[in-house]
């Protein structure tokens, strides 16, 4: 009981249902048996055929449990059926069923041989019937039938007996091979349920991975830019004996310590980019820098989303300024035209700076965008300049809903409420 309870769900119906086809097997082989062990073929059949067909009955089992097993796997697609799982349990079935047959020739079976042939072909069925198409199945079935109904005549039993008999094993071994297949079709569709939502988890986790790197790189990458800067020009004032290095390095300091604070938040998952703030930041970034900062933004109103993702594109926009080219002025102007928040961030000393280098910041930013619908486009322009415009349309808010005016109630039921 506590391997079945620590078992998932999946493999508890998995178990089950292999359990219960591996059942058909061996009570099929139990019910020969325990007609072999009847008082009409223990006293009138020869001792050496019943022992025989015994111990054929056994084997057929053992071998037709190997082909159920393999046939399943096969039809789960977790292995493959071979020849040599085949051939030995249809050998053992038609043995068996000979040795049935020739027992009825010798022994009154009457009312026992629909019972006992049926019981003869169920086992290797079991399997059987999932290896091979079902239009297949029924033209093997019919086969088999036709050949018991051409068999049993010579063993003296009237034409009612073969006819209750064909029908009997036909409805057996095929309301067997229906069941078995609707069984393992059922547990092949919740194994692959199953596999798809493992896809979806792991495909959940690799976004996640995915939108953690594009923050970290959002988050860092102007940070680290400018530190790269400040440290730079640190050391060529130190080398000149300039004072000045002191604030350097301590503005250095300070862009460090916010990283730390940006990427603790970013790792538990609360940051959200501040368009007014993302500006601010960009100008002192820019003209710690030594570069011209102009930036064009009214009170648009703009919705929370579309602020949080413009400002993902500031950030990224003056870490390409502060990384490509060798600009003097940036012009960062937002505006809302055309039922459009648009966002164009404009530098010079580009030259050649291609539209996209293949980085994960424009891409990122893409992202990012079509989470709202939004779109970007990034490429130099004419007198050597770059220009990124972003985007993003403004839905209608809906209007709230004015509560509603109190019916008058009629002088009457005032006066009885009073």
């Amino acid at each position: 009981m506590k391997r079945w309870r620590s078992r998932s769900g999946p493999a508890k119906v998995d178990l089950y249902t292999r359990g219960t086809v591996y059942s058909f097997v061996w009570l099929s082989v139990l019910v020969v048996g325990g007609l072999l062990l009847t008082r009409p073929v223990r006293s009138d059949g020869p001792a050496a055929l019943v022992l025989a067909t015994a111990l054929v009955d056994v084997a057929n089992g053992v071998l037709c449990h190997r082909l159920a097993r393999r046939a399943m796997d096969t039809y789960l697609r977790r292995g493959e059926v071979t020849p040599r799982d085949v051939v030995p349990a249809a050998v053992t079935t038609a043995a068996l069923a000979a040795g049935v047959t020739t027992l009825a020739t010798t022994v009154d079976l009457t009312g026992f041989i629909p019972l006992l042939l049926g019981s003869v072909l169920v086992p290797f069925f079991s399997g059987h019937c999932l290896i091979v198409r079902p239009r297949i199945i029924a033209l093997h079935q019919a086969g088999t039938l036709a050949v018991l109904a051409a068999l049993l005549p010579l063993t003296g039993r009237p034409l009612h007996v073969v006819v209750v008999t064909t029908v009997t094993v036909g409805f057996l071994t095929g309301w067997l091979a229906f069941a078995v297949r609707v069984s393992l079709w059922v547990l092949g569709v919740m194994w692959e349920l199953r596999e798809a939502r493992d896809v979806q988890a792991r495909l959940a986790v690799a976004e996640e991975r995915l939108r953690f790197g594009r923050d970290l790189h959002d988050v860092l990458g102007r940070n680290l830019a400018v530190i790269a800067l400040k440290s730079e020009l640190a050391v060529q004032l130190v080398r000149r004996g300039r004072p000045e290095a002191v604030d350097q390095m301590t503005e250095v300091q300070r862009i460090a310590q916010e990283s730390q604070r940006e990427v603790r938040e970013v790792v538990r998952g609360y940051r959200d980019a501040d368009l007014r703030a993302e500006l601010e930041g960009a100008r002192g970034v820019l003209e710690a820098a030594g570069i011209m900062c102009t930036i064009e933004a009214g009170d648009a109103g703009l919705p929370v989303q579309v602020q949080s993702a413009l400002g993902w594109v500031v950030r990224e926009a003056t870490t390409n300024v502060l990384r490509h080219g060798d600009a003097q002025h940036c012009t960062i102007s937002v505006r809302a035209t055309d039922g459009a928040a648009v966002l164009v961030v404009e530098n010079d000393g580009a030259g050649q700076v291609p539209a996209d280098t293949g980085g994960s910041g424009l891409t990122g930013l893409r992202e990012r965008l079509s989470a709202v619908d939004g779109a970007l486009e990034a490429g130099p322009c004419d007198g050597g300049r770059f220009r990124l415009t972003a985007r993003v349309p403004l839905k209608p808010e809906p209007e709230p809903e004015l509560p509603s005016e109190p019916e008058p109630q009629p002088v009457e039921d005032m006066r009885e409420a009073v």
